[in-house]
C-alpha cells in the first residue's frame, strides 16, 4: 500500500501522536465528516480547505511479457488500439479515468477499448501481472512489479506526467500540532521510494528541523 511506508515512519518518528486512519477511494466531505486532514489526489475544489502538496507521479502502460509476446507490443499510442485495455473509474462519478497519453508533445485521446473497468487498482494490477491485457497505473503502484520484470511497461515516452497527491485539512481552525507534523511529514515522504526509518532518538532530518 503505498501510504503505508510514510505512514509507518511518522509513527516512528512521533510515538506519542495516535492515528485514526480511514482508507477509502470515495471523496470524503473533509469538514462536515470531521477529519482532521486527508490525502487525495488532484486539486481541492473547497474553499474552505488549505491545501499542500505532497509530490506529483507518472503513469505507466504495463502488461505481462508473456502476453505482449503474443499479442504484439505497441510502438504508438495508435497501436492501443488493437489491444484488450482495462480502465480505472472514478467512485465519486464513475467516470473512467482518462489515459494521459501525448503525441509530438501534445496530448492526444483515444477511443480505447474497454475490456474491463475497475475502481480501485489492485484488480487492474492483478490483470496485468496474470496477462490479461494493458493497463494505466501510477507509476507508484507497480514500480515494485516492474524491478520484478513482470508487467513490464510501454510507451513510456508518450506519457506525461500527470498526477500530484495533496495534504488537505480545514481552513476554518488552526491545525493542532500534531495535524502540522502529519502534514509536514507525509508531505516529505509520501512518494520516497520505501526505506527503513529509523525511531526518534536517532539523528534524522525531521528531528533536526524540530530542533
Amino acid at each position: 500500500m503505498l501510504m503505508m511506508p510514510a505512514i509507518m515512519g511518522f509513527m516512528r518518528a512521533y510515538p506519542e501522536i495516535p492515528l485514526d486512519l480511514d482508507f477509502t477511494d470515495r471523496l470524503v466531505a473533509v469538514i462536515d465528516e470531521g477529519f482532521d486532514a486527508v490525502i487525495r489526489t488532484g486539486e481541492a475544489r473547497d474553499s474552505r480547505l488549505m491545501m499542500r502538496r505532497a509530490g506529483r507521479f507518472t503513469h505507466r502502460i504495463v502488461d505481462s511479457p508473456d502476453c505482449l509476446a503474443a499479442r504484439g507490443t505497441p510502438a504508438t499510442p495508435a497501436d492501443l488500439l488493437g489491444h484488450a485495455c482495462h480502465h480505472h473509474k472514478y467512485p465519486s462519478t464513475g467516470r473512467l479515468e482518462r489515459w494521459p497519453l501525448i503525441l509530438d508533445g501534445r496530448d492526444i485521446d483515444l477511443n480505447l477499448p474497454v475490456a474491463s473497468v475497475a475502481s480501485t487498482l489492485e484488480p487492474q494490477i492483478c490483470l496485468a501481472e496474470e496477462g490479461f491485457g494493458l493497463v494505466c497505473l501510477p507509476h507508484f503502484a507497480v514500480r515494485a512489479q516492474l524491478r520484478r520484470g513482470s508487467p513490464v511497461s510501454v510507451l513510456d515516452e508518450h506519457l506525461r506526467e500527470s498526477g500530484a497527491f495533496h495534504m488537505l485539512w480545514p481552513a476554518s481552525r488552526h491545525p493542532s500540532p500534531e495535524v502540522a507534523a502529519f502534514v509536514s511529514f507525509m508531505a516529505g515522504h509520501l512518494l520516497r521510494e520505501p526505506q527503513a526509518m529509523p525511531c526518534r532518538g536517532t539523528a534524522t532530518v525531521d528531528d533536526q528541523r524540530r530542533s
